[in-house]
């Protein structure tokens, strides 16, 4: 196995962590705010996961092919792995435990976060094998600025646009039109079509802070912290004019979250890499199998919702009913230990792979 990185290993692996915390827990219907999504406009701790990761995505892409030339074995390698990842999120999307074991095709959501991670993980790749540095920051500027010109400005059928949950909010309308009742949402879905295009401009953001890292400059977690606090002063800045917003992952959207990620991951940095402390190590045996341990945590979930047991419960609703709803917990602390414990499991199984070196590439 190659040498790792270790801060980058540490952040995608606790990016995950807190992907499957998040999407498990013991009833939706108690939650603590922090651990759900915005309604719509503005954000919470959950809203920062996924961004994270794709910034993280840009990251990595850097040390994966910093070496390597564009040439037709290379594209050839990012598009399989593009077409695995869009391939495992179809599969999520589909799997029904009942026999022939595939939902009917109407009932099947096209987009998805796998799908999301395989389109921005090919594009950020070929964007940074093909242009330098300045390019990429053009390329990152136009997407940004010509996201918030389309979505505010560009009129829809002779009427103004908007960023509200709408019909004439464009973004929204493009996925109708694309994917009809494919969707997450009967009128929209936070993967959509056209959110990707910002969603590209969060891994290139991540690429950025991946050339501080294989740089010669001396205090990168500083440099790192700067950047973070500039994208984020400039997207709070832009949250005036073009919201901040998961579900249409707008321009301010992107420079907020990335400028959390440059934060976070500059502490971690600071921790591991300069001072050498022993920090988080149970992240970086996820961060070596993150994408593994999401879709066995994906799919496992799925079958708990979909097996029944006594009383037609689902073996999740029958597990979080018998042993974690307790008279002396509150609801969302019992919700809360079961989605912790999920965690803890799936962190446990990546300790048990990396120990066993079992790195599996998709």
């Amino acid at each position: 196995m190659k040498e790792r990185i270790i801060s980058v290993d540490i952040f995608r692996g606790l990016t995950i962590a807190l992907m499957i915390l998040v999407n498990t827990p013991g009833t939706w219907e108690h939650v603590y705010p922090p651990l759900r999504h915005a309604e719509w406009h503005g954000y919470t701790p959950t809203d920062l996961v996924f961004p994270f990761f794709l910034f993280i995505v840009g990251t990595s892409i850097v040390f994966a092919y910093r070496n390597k030339e564009p040439n037709a074995a290379t594209y050839r390698k990012i598009s399989v792995r593009t077409l695995k990842l869009i391939g495992l999120g179809l599969f999520l999307g589909a799997f029904t435990i009942s026999f022939p074991f595939f939902r009917d095709f109407s009932e099947i959501r096209f987009p998805g976060v796998l799908q999301r991670i395989g389109v921005v993980f090919f594009f950020a790749a070929i964007l940074f094998l093909n242009a330098n540095w300045k390019a990429l920051l053009g390329i990152c500027i136009t997407i940004l600025v010509g996201y918030w010109i389309w979505l505010g400005f560009v009129p829809f059928d002779g009427a103004a646009p908007t960023f509200d949950r709408a019909p004439n909010n464009w973004a929204n309308y493009i996925d109708l039109q694309v994917f009809g009742s494919h969707m997450y949402k009967d009128d929209y879905d936070p993967e959509g079509l056209l959110s990707t295009l910002p969603s590209i401009a969060s891994s290139l953001l991540g690429i950025f802070t991946g050339l501080v890292l294989i740089s010669k400059r001396p205090r990168k977690e500083v440099i790192m912290l700067m950047l973070g606090i500039f994208m984020l002063v400039l997207g709070y800045l832009w949250d005036t004019a073009f919201p901040i917003n998961k579900a249409l992952w707008t321009s301010s959207f992107v420079l907020v979250t990335a400028g959390w990620a440059n934060i976070v991951l500059a502490l971690i940095y600071y921790l591991t890499d300069v001072k050498g402390l022993q920090f988080g190590s149970i992240f970086k045996y996820t961060g070596a199998n993150a994408i593994t341990v999401y879709f066995l945590s994906s799919f496992i979930t799925k079958l708990f919702y979909s097996i029944e047991v006594a009383d037609g419960m689902s073996l999740h609703g029958w597990l979080y009913q018998n042993i974690y709803v307790q008279s002396f917990l509150s609801g969302e602390m019992s919700s809360l230990l079961y989605g912790l414990t999920v965690t803890g499991f799936y962190l446990l199984l990546a300790w048990y792979m990396y120990r066993k070196k079992i790195f599996i590439k998709v």
